[in-house]
């Protein structure tokens, strides 16, 4: 949110309250299955690669003062960045990798989910109810009244 008042964001469509918090929540829990996935495939994402893809994207947008900007309009936190560029990284070796055992283009999104579907399984992903729910089909994080039965609308 502080990285927000730093830029206009008049034009953004943003999340905010609890979206927000299960946009972040979701963004770390992926990015960690996405890691220990690839891992599993022996599959890594050096410094080396985030700094290059850094740089590559930040010139991309016209150099360092335009990435704030970038930053908030994509939601991710400064400090999480380089985070996102290591998911990005192994999701896209992932990708190659299942390519080069045949997997079709149209077929490795999904096979990349199911990698994804099948760590968050074995790891047995739970979430604090009032962030929402694990939803181990689709590997998200998805909104659920935390309340609960607890309470219940009165009947005048």
């Amino acid at each position: 949110m502080a990285e927000r008042e730093k830029v206009d964001t008049s034009a953004m469509p943003l999340a905010y309250g609890e979206e927000l918090n299960r946009s972040q929540m979701r963004f770390h829990i992926l990015t960690e299955l996405l890691s220990e996935a690839a891992a599993k495939l022996k599959i890594t994402a050096s410094k080396a690669e985030i700094d290059t893809r850094r740089a590559n994207i930040t010139d991309q947008l016209g150099g360092e003062e335009a990435l704030p900007n970038a930053l908030v309009a994509a939601g991710i936190a400064p400090q999480d960045f380089d985070l996102y560029l290591q998911g990005v990284i192994l999701s896209d070796k992932i990708a190659q990798s299942l390519a080069a055992a045949g997997v079709t283009d149209e077929q490795i999104g999904a096979s990349i989910q199911k990698l994804v579907i099948d760590m968050a399984a074995e790891k047995k992903i739970t979430i604090n109810p009032r962030y929402g729910a694990w939803d181990a089909a689709t590997a998200d994080v998805v909104p659920v009244d935390s309340a609960g039965s607890a309470v219940a609308p009165s009947e005048d």
